[in-house]
């Protein structure tokens, strides 16, 4: 199972805290109260280790596609009458990202990375309304040859503590490309202009990468 490289210090100390607890009292009898301590520290490192999956995602869709972000479910699809990141009206979709989701991020669509902006915040539930709003995130705006902007913001939740981007501004990303994580329960707003057409819904359960989010029209 591949591990998202942000995820392979904290398992490795977790997983080697675990057993080396769990051998010393092996050799001494006097230590065996360190055994409880390194079996939650083993259930631990596991529990990470499959927080951090990275599994590889194939779309196989059109070029005019645009694919989830995230994984999750959809928990919001709102008609804006202005997202200052696209300059002119368009749509937003969030989905929610529980502790269980994968939390990899990929790009939404192909194109050059024209801004990364980075929010300090507070840590509301991620399902809340205003956590877009409050909450530390993480703006990510691609724009295609065709100079069509979409942008997505991760955004972290009560639990997530850290927003990771590993893009800079002017490199290139492919449509599904990892590009960076949110640790543990967290959530991703989607912004699309009006000349995207939305295929999602709420109570949609999306595969960053993998599921169609909209189509250019």
């Amino acid at each position: 199972m591949r591990l998202h490289p942000a995820g392979r210090p904290v398992v490795t100390r977790f997983l080697a805290i675990g057993i080396l607890l769990l051998l010393v009292p092996a050799l001494m009898d006097s230590l065996l109260w360190l055994r409880p301590l390194g079996g939650v520290s083993l259930a631990g490192g596991l529990f990470l280790c499959w927080f951090y999956r990275d599994p590889e995602r194939a779309f196989s869709g059109g070029d005019q596609a645009i694919v989830a972000g995230a994984d999750g479910k959809v928990i919001q699809v709102i008609q804006r009458e202005h997202i200052p990141e696209l300059g002119g009206p368009g749509t937003q979709v969030s989905i929610f990202m529980s502790p269980l989701n994968v939390h990899v991020n990929r790009a939404a669509m192909a194109g050059r990375v024209a801004q990364v902006v980075y929010r300090p915040g507070e840590y509301l539930m991620a399902f809340h309304e205003k956590s877009s709003e409050l909450n530390e995130a993480n703006l990510l705006v691609l724009e295609d040859a065709h100079g069509r902007r979409t942008a997505q913001r991760q955004i972290a939740g009560f639990l997530a503590r850290r927003v990771v981007c590993l893009v800079k501004e002017g490199e290139e990303l492919e449509r599904g490309q990892r590009y960076g994580i949110i640790k543990l329960g967290s959530r991703m707003d989607h912004f699309l202009p009006a000349s995207v057409a939305v295929k999602v819904q709420v109570g949609n359960v999306l595969r960053a990468g993998e599921s169609l989010l909209g189509e250019w029209t």
